[in-house]
């Protein structure tokens, strides 16, 4: 029996039509996958599912008799349970608050039992207990976890609901392998319990590893509905694209010769938070790979070579000149620029202009106090565009856009002004195929433009598509170097997982 149907759903915001015609039916002992680009409307469609956002037209039917969902709290009384793509944790409390937030259990109706709240939100955590890392435990403030642990926290949570329905909306996009293929071996004891899962991922591994069918949702429309088995991904991205041409393929990686080259940055034994005795050459012209399993450092050495974070061993030279950057600000200064995956922590400013968005690093590298808006708009102009980044007007809200458009925005503030090295970090996640053929399409022209870059990517397919050598980390330290013909997944997950 069909759990879920939706039918003709449709959204706008203002001018903007978010939702054209959504389509979707879910049944239970299934995981159904939704997939589409950033913008085509597949989160809104589950925001409908959720309650947080009323459609304008359109029906929900569930198990068999329409329904009229008012609210969250609606959604939760009928059984639907939600994992948000941008997290919803309260950073202050403690993972075992956050897992049990939305129905704390109380005393006397006015104080939390801590008790029962412990034994209640113990259950889950042990389900992840040997994948979740160091500095995890249940009355650990969220605030002091890391990326991937923040989003194990958020499945819990949607897991804790115990509901029937349960949405998984990019749930993996923080998570390293081992975590994933735990959330998986959950995902099936969940399916064979009779539950009805909607699991969105960008993932295509992921997609048929998991999924039983799969949505493609384009332009704000349902397009096609398919069996995993009988598809295959090149189907299910053309099914995505449709009549706007073929993915631009990546081009394999050429091979290095750093030795030909001049040197951008050198890096020798260098050692801080997370990470230790890392040492590496970057070319102008290279693409160099950091991979491993998510969390072993690549994010720690990226972020100090930024100034984000401090290291407290080795030594950098910047074009064959010392280099220490005690702040971004620094960094920016000496031609190094830093783009993060984590787009809501460290990208985009909410709420204000794109304009406002694409901008401040030129304004710092070139020390302006005041410049016409004119003028900022030609310099924006041909970054965005180099981009594809779709808006309306460069004055309309960052918040307006996709989250694969607001990626492009952030990384297109630092193509105004050409940086000398480009530093990486993880710069795809939760972005669509789309938008991830554009921005590699991009990095292989600065590379082949002379500039330096660092690309660490939890994908290994990106890697290897794109980096002429990689890094694989291991607990904070490289493990083993691929090049030329070593750059297969085999070797990649042979280096990263031998000593995990």
């Amino acid at each position: 029996m069909t759990e879920l149907l939706i039918r003709g759903a449709r959204k706008a915001y203002g001018a903007t039509l978010a939702l054209r015609r959504g389509d979707f039916d879910l049944k239970g002992g299934e995981v159904h996958v939704l997939i589409g680009s950033n913008g085509s409307g597949k989160s809104t469609l589950c925001k409908i599912v959720a309650g947080s956002v009323k459609p304008d037209a359109g029906e929900v039917v569930l198990n068999g008799a329409p329904v009229t969902i008012a609210g969250p709290q609606a959604s939760r009384a009928l059984g639907i349970g939600i994992f948000y793509q941008e997290l919803s944790l309260a950073a202050r409390r403690t993972v075992a608050e956050n897992i049990l937030l939305p129905e704390l259990p109380a005393t006397g109706g006015l104080f939390v039992n801590r008790r029962e709240l412990d034994e209640r939100a113990a259950r889950y955590i042990a389900e992840f207990a040997d994948v979740a890392g160091d500095g995890f435990s249940a009355d650990t403030p969220v605030l002091n976890l890391r990326a991937d642990q923040r989003q194990l926290v958020e499945i819990m949570k949607a897991l804790a609901s115990e509901a029937p329905i349960l949405i998984f909306d990019e749930p993996t996009s923080a998570l390293d392998r081992a975590q994933v293929d735990r959330f998986f071996e959950i995902l099936k004891r969940l399916k064979g319990e009779g539950r009805a899962i909607v699991f969105i991922s960008h993932r295509m591994d992921e997609i048929f590893a998991i999924g039983d069918r799969v949505t493609v949702i384009r332009d704000g429309e349902t397009v096609a509905t398919s069996n995993i088995a009988e598809t295959d991904p090149s189907t299910v991205i053309r099914q995505m694209v449709g009549d706007q041409g073929e993915l631009v393929a990546a081009a394999a990686a050429p091979a290095a010769a750093p030795g030909e080259a001049r040197i951008a940055l050198q890096v020798d034994r260098l050692g801080g938070q997370g990470f230790t005795e890392i040492s590496f050459r970057v070319a102008r012209g290279e693409i160099l790979g950091f991979g491993g399993l998510h969390g072993q450092g690549q994010s720690s050495v990226l972020r100090a070579l930024f100034g984000a974070a401090s290291h407290d061993a080795g030594s950098v030279t910047l074009d064959g000149k010392p280099y220490k950057a005690a702040s971004p600000r620094d960094a920016i200064a000496h031609g190094v620029a830093y783009v993060s995956g984590d787009r809501s922590r460290d990208g985009v400013v909410q709420g204000r202009p794109i304009l406002e968005n694409v901008t401040p690093i030129h304004f710092l590298r070139n020390r302006i106090g005041l410049v016409r808006p004119s003028a900022l708009k030609d310099k924006a102009d041909g970054p965005l565009k180099a981009l594809k980044t779709k808006f309306q007007t460069i004055d309309h809200p960052i918040n307006s856009l996709s989250g694969g458009n607001q990626q492009k925005i952030v990384i297109a503030r630092w193509l105004i002004d050409r940086p000398d090295v480009l530093l990486l970090d993880d710069p795809t996640k939760g972005i669509d195929l789309q938008a991830k053929s554009d921005l590699f399409a991009l990095i292989r022209q600065l590379a082949a433009e002379g500039m330096g870059i660092v690309l660490y990517s939890s994908e290994d397919a990106e890697l290897l598509a794109n980096a002429d050598r990689i890094l694989v980390f291991n607990s904070g330290s490289v493990t083993r170097e691929l090049r030329g013909d070593e750059r297969t997944r085999y070797n990649l997950y042979h280096a990263a997982y031998e000593a995990a």
